[in-house]
């Protein structure tokens, strides 16, 4: 499979970090079922890396016809509510209050947050240099599944995401946008 694997991520003119992290999400996106959309936000709330919904591609939907985009809550993919965009900002915000709450706690570093909703999942974790790894899931998806597949991201990508490649990810975003 190429670095772009078939979710629309872009990875082709960057470093071989970048494009071995836009695999790492592919396969993330790919390989674990009942994954709708990631990003990865730099510490400073800032998109590094996103699943297809921001490169205006749709994953297909069993509900409906190849090709279509598959209206997750009764949104669809692109546009302003749904978004990969949305979701970095989200997960930059959640990222923060957590924080602020572990330290009002003395709760140390905040690793993981779960959220269960009625129309599916968010999940947040943290990356060693202060990024953060954002998944929203379907409903019915496997929790323990979706943390594990983050976990080995998180383990991969970690010791990469140094100032330079956050640096280049962040240009490529800007770039494709």
């Amino acid at each position: 499979m190429s670095p772009a694997g078939t979710t629309g991520v872009t990875a082709y003119g960057l470093s071989d970090e970048a494009r071995n992290l836009h695999w790492l999400l592919t396969d993330l996106v790919e390989e674990v079922p009942g994954v709708l959309s990631v990003a990865v936000v730099s510490s400073d709330g800032l998109l590094l890396l996103s699943s297809a919904a921001e490169y205006g591609e749709h994953r297909e939907c069993p509900d409906h016809p190849a090709g279509h985009p598959a209206p997750h809550g009764g949104r669809s993919e692109e546009g302003p509510r749904g978004s990969t965009a949305d979701l970095a900002t989200i997960v930059a915000g959640l990222g923060s209050l957590t924080t602020g709450a572990a330290a009002l706690m003395d709760g140390g570093t905040v690793k993981q947050t779960m959220v269960a909703m009625e129309g599916g999942g968010l999940f947040v974790m943290t990356i060693s240099d202060g990024s953060l790894l954002g998944v929203r899931t379907a409903p019915d998806c496997d929790m323990s599944v979706v943390a594990y597949h983050m976990a080995l991201f998180v383990g991969r990508a970690g010791h990469v995401l140094t100032p330079e490649l956050r640096r280049e990810l962040r240009q490529s975003v800007e770039a494709a946008g």
